[in-house]
């Protein structure tokens, strides 16, 4: 190993040597009512979740530098919206690595919050053969976890119950193997609405970010492809409705798309909202008649027993617009859902 890529390594270990992810508990007996409206015929009940994904990018020194700013400023404009009462009412975090990327999600005002996958959190995938060709050591691949996944979900209501899991050593490609990237359930529940609502957050292989070959990284992303559609198989409860969000890192790659799709029958928020008469309100720009091939941040979702779920409203923020200033290289991609259910779907009190 070169002194450089031995200097990088130590410097990046000693990010990984920071404050442990933010992790909130919220009590039931604090949680908000979800505002329910009913139909004019009385039939179905109805509430809104608003639902951001956002990549901090939260990688620290030498990867990163002079971050430290504008994740502050994550953190404060994100706390004076929740203040507000305008904020998200869950924001999926991904690369929350460096210490200012996890004083900004503390610092967001969510009571609320669950980390995803820590550095040493072993994956359940079976044993795998290797990825073909050969492994590349200065590339990260050296079988050594310097980071935890950068995952985190913080919500304005509680989070009832949480699952994780770690992609693994033979799901990864190049640098994206010094983080031990995952998947993550969080359980949240909303004090009106019959059931909890099952959001999922990830954060997948990354293509020549990773510093690796195409046909490497590739088929490490469709090994996590695989590996998420089967922890959402083991965790789900289909009595929910579910939501499943992140940086799917399938941007303008036709190949990643197809694998993906072939293990996750979910329907897509951009495929969806396209549509002028899904009845709902783009208020960002999109290109082409396939805007989800212009992005990696994506959310997609499906209906539970008695409770289904729909999009209703698509907008970025922290794009530079009205929300707010751009403070990381991806934008925050922002929905707001429909919840419905018959209306003598009673709810249970609490949490």
């Amino acid at each position: 190993m070169t002194r450089t890529a031995i200097w990088a390594l130590s410097a990046l270990a000693l990010t990984a040597c920071g404050p442990k992810p933010p992790l909130r508990v919220m009590a039931c007996e604090a949680a908000p009512p979800a505002p329910v409206t009913l139909s004019a015929d009385g039939e179905a009940a109805t509430a809104t979740l608003s639902v951001l994904t956002y990549n901090l990018e939260g990688l620290g020194w030498p990867a990163r530098n002079g971050r430290a700013r504008e994740l502050k400023a994550i953190g404060e404009r994100l706390a004076a919206m929740h203040a507000a009462g305008t904020a998200p009412d869950v924001v999926l975090f991904q690369e929350m690595f460096s210490s200012a990327a996890k004083r900004a999600v503390a610092a967001s005002g969510y009571p609320a919050i669950a980390p995803g996958p820590r550095r040493t959190t072993p994956s359940s995938l079976p044993g795998q053969a290797k990825l073909a060709g050969k492994a590349k050591l200065l590339k990260g691949e050296a079988g050594i976890r310097l980071l935890g996944g950068g995952l985190a979900i913080a919500s304005r209501y509680p989070i009832v119950d949480t699952a994780l899991d770690a992609y693994g050593l033979r799901a990864c490609a190049g640098l994206d193997c010094l983080a031990n990237k995952g998947v993550m359930l969080a359980r949240i529940a909303m004090p009106g609405v019959p059931t909890p609502v099952d959001i999922y957050n990830t954060h997948m292989n990354s293509r020549g970010a990773s510093g690796v070959a195409e046909p490497r990284n590739r088929e490490a992303h469709g090994r996590q492809a695989v590996a998420a559609s089967e922890f959402i198989a083991r965790t789900q409860d289909l009595a929910f409705p579910l939501i499943f969000g992140g940086d799917f890192n399938m941007r303008h790659s036709e190949a990643r798309w197809e694998e993906f799709s072939a293990y996750h029958p979910l329907t897509l928020v951009h495929e969806v909202c396209v549509d002028p008469k899904a009845g709902c309100d783009v208020k960002m720009s999109w290109d082409g008649d396939e805007p989800w091939m212009d992005t990696q941040d994506l959310q997609f979702f499906a209906d539970g027993e008695r409770l289904t779920v729909r999009p209703v409203k698509v907008e970025a923020m922290f794009d530079g617009g009205p929300s707010g200033p751009q403070l990381s290289d991806h934008d925050g991609f922002l929905v707001t859902y429909e919840l419905r259910w018959p209306a003598a779907m009673k709810a249970t009190p609490g949490c």
